[in-house]
């Protein structure tokens, strides 16, 4: 599906009493969240929070053991609907880097001229020079994989995006280039999903921030919310004073 519609759905996402058990790990939930179109929605939280699990469950990628996900109001059959951009980036090493664009381009398109097209974005979305392009992807380095794969991202016009640790591996200059985008993105009007280590990365781009710890999403709200509500000067310390809050009240 590639357009921005969700059909009469007030949400892109809704996360509804999400929960997911694996036998090795940690157990992920209850979550309930909603991500409206045109916003960004960041999650942050330490490692082993759950916030890959959490994206993966809004792509489809795992199934929850209880509670319901939805994209545009479905709950089967949405995968298409979701461009997904994993932390370890993952591509067909074998591949050129203009032949890994068409490649996905055809995948979501289905068909071969607004493949070109897409893959002709995706390049531009990318910053990567044209010659790079004539490069087997194994011999990218991890920051080229994540631009190659970013450039997608963009290019695909899939009503919700999710970027886990979209500018990890990224220099500087770059990676203020993909916040913008991100922003763009959004002002499109896609959904917007990511995870981020970088609170004032976050602090620039969200609309909505969700504090996740062991599992568990401790607050949501806007950046400036969270920082009045906290009495916090960053969203650092506004994080570890809402972990704070909830350990003294005793939930865990």
């Amino acid at each position: 599906m590639n357009n921005l519609s969700c059909g009469s759905s007030s949400f892109v996402v809704e996360m509804l009493g999400v929960v997911k058990e694996f036998k090795r790990g940690p157990r992920i939930g209850p979550i309930t969240l909603h991500v409206k179109r045109g916003e960004v929605f960041a999650i942050i939280g330490p490692n082993g929070a759950g916030k890959t699990t959490t994206l993966r469950l809004m792509a489809g990628i795992y199934k929850p053991n209880a509670g319901v996900v939805r994209i545009c109001g479905r709950v089967e059959g949405f995968r298409s609907l979701v461009f997904y951009v994993p932390e370890e980036t993952a591509v067909y090493s074998r591949l050129k880097g203009r032949e890994v664009l068409y490649f996905y381009a055809l995948l979501y398109a289905g068909d071969r001229r607004e493949a070109d097209i897409i893959a002709r974005k995706a390049w531009q979305y990318s910053g990567l020079e044209g010659d790079v392009l004539e490069r087997r992807v194994g011999d990218y380095s991890k920051g080229m994989k994540r631009r190659l794969l970013l450039g997608l991202a963009m290019a695909i016009n899939t009503p919700l995006l999710v970027l886990d640790e979209p500018t990890s591996g990224l220099d500087v200059y770059t990676a203020v280039h993909v916040r913008r985008l991100i922003r763009r993105e959004a002002d499109r009007g896609r959904a917007v999903v990511v995870t981020s280590h970088n609170m004032f990365e976050v602090e620039k781009i969200a609309d909505k921030v969700a504090f996740l710890n062991n599992g568990v999403i401790v607050d949501v709200a806007p950046p400036n919310a969270l920082l009045a509500r906290y009495d916090a000067k960053d969203l650092e310390e506004a994080f570890i004073k809402a972990v704070r809050t909830v350990v003294e009240r005793g939930v865990w």
